[in-house]
């Protein structure tokens, strides 16, 4: 099974990030032929993507996410800004910001799965909603001159009380996710 883990939003800032999808929808009048919008509903913060994972080491990466958070104090985060990631754009992002917590939060996880076999993060992480994801050179150019106006949006905060490892499903309607654990982090 394809596994990731993540952080979860709360509603107010998922609310405000539709909104906005629609907005962008709107001024940029793209269709789905050229850019795939990621529903509310399942944006997330990626912590670590982990691929294919076979059913003997599902244990093993729930160990490893639980024993990371036993660790980790509840933290805020601010979701802020958009941006795009490529030139011309491929990925259309909200910004988090959770500070030094959320920066040792990822490189813990990212330390102890590489010690445990799987590969490395190749980028620097950023932390980020994905709003939507381009299909073509021309519909990039367009949604990055729509997203000017929204440069320092701000979305809300959220209270990161929990990491999750998700399970990914693809399917013709679009990726599909299903939390596989849930692990609380410390109250303070």
């Amino acid at each position: 099974m394809r596994l990731f883990v993540a952080l979860d939003m709360d509603a107010a800032v998922l609310e405000r990030a539709a909104v906005l999808q629609k907005t962008l929808r709107q001024t940029a009048g793209l269709d789905s032929r050229a850019v795939t919008w990621v529903r509310p509903e399942q944006m997330h913060l990626t912590l670590k993507f982990l691929g294919a994972v076979e059913d003997k080491d599902i244990t093993r990466v729930c160990a490893i996410v639980q024993e990371t958070a036993a660790r980790v104090e509840a933290f805020e985060m601010t979701c802020r800004g958009v941006g795009v990631f490529g030139r011309p754009a491929r990925v259309v992002w909200a910004g988090v910001d959770g500070g030094k917590p959320l920066e040792l939060l990822q490189r813990e996880l990212d330390e102890r799965f590489t010690q445990a076999g799987w590969p490395a993060e190749n980028r620097a992480f950023s932390a980020h909603l994905t709003l939507c994801r381009v299909k073509s050179a021309a519909a990039g150019r367009v949604l990055a001159a729509a997203i000017a106006p929204f440069e320092q949006e701000i979305f809300g905060s959220v209270w990161a009380d929990s990491v999750a490892v998700y399970e990914s499903r693809l399917s013709s309607a679009g990726p599909e996710y299903g939390v596989v654990s849930r692990t609380k982090f410390i109250d303070d």
